[in-house]
């Protein structure tokens, strides 16, 4: 007998049913899929960044933002009992939501993704949000979207590989492209500097005003689901409202 196959009969001794659909994935490496076609709810919201002071108000770490701002809102702490992530719960709109920060650093952050999948024992990765930067997106834009792929953001794409699937809903801020010589730039060292550096102060208060966005979305995704949330903040005019 396998390796793989006495862990699978070790997993339908020890978790319940509804939790084989993940972790059997997990181990075989197939990808998950919503068999039943019912609707998840988000139960847990994991902004992507990088841990430490000397990156705090890095373009990168907008989603740490998001996942500070929310739980002060919420009256939520983070607690770090562990070195992959740092973890607040408790509830939004009538929901039990856990908000966490991988302390794995961004291109790590699937790794943080799956441990805290199998603390909180979601049924799925769908009840997952994440909440991230975007280059491709003007600064200070905000896009939800149910799935999809990583868009090139090197922890959301660690997510994807490592729960084996992009069909969980995803929280864009955008934070533009660099400009060098007066075109934006693709090239690894100049997106580098980028996102690992501050933004001017106009830019700040822009990147802020859409955190605040991204949390409304959020909020709104939890307490009407994400097609609500789409609909809702997916508008370049949500803006200048």
């Amino acid at each position: 007998m396998t390796e793989t196959r006495v862990r699978l009969r070790a997993l339908d001794k020890e978790a319940p049913p509804s939790k084989m659909h993940f972790f059997k994935r997990l181990l075989v490496g197939a990808p998950i899929r919503n068999a039943d076609d019912r609707e998840y709810g988000v139960r847990l919201i994991v902004g992507l960044g990088n841990p430490g002071s000397e990156y705090a108000n890095n373009r990168r770490n907008v989603g740490f933002w998001l996942a500070n701002r929310l739980a002060r809102k919420h009256g939520m702490e983070f607690s770090t009992k562990t070195g992959t992530y740092a973890l607040a719960e408790g509830s939004i709109a009538g929901q039990p939501i856990a908000i966490a920060k991988p302390r794995t650093f961004n291109n790590d952050s699937g790794k943080a993704v799956v441990a805290l999948i199998r603390r909180l024992k979601l049924d799925d990765a769908q009840e997952l949000l994440v909440a991230c930067d975007h280059l491709d997106l003007p600064s200070g834009r905000v896009r939800i979207r149910r799935k999809g792929g990583h868009g090139g953001q090197k922890g959301l794409q660690q997510v994807i590989e490592l729960t084996k699937t992009d069909e969980f809903p995803r929280v864009r801020i955008g934070i533009g492209r660099p400009v060098v010589g007066g075109e934006p730039s693709w090239e690894p060292e100049h997106v580098a500097a980028w996102v690992l550096s501050d933004p001017a102060p106009d830019e700040r208060a822009l990147l802020d005003a859409a955190v605040d966005r991204a949390i409304e979305a959020v909020e709104c995704a939890i307490g009407e689901g994400v097609d609500a949330a789409m609909n809702k903040y997916n508008r370049d005019d949500v803006m200048e409202s």
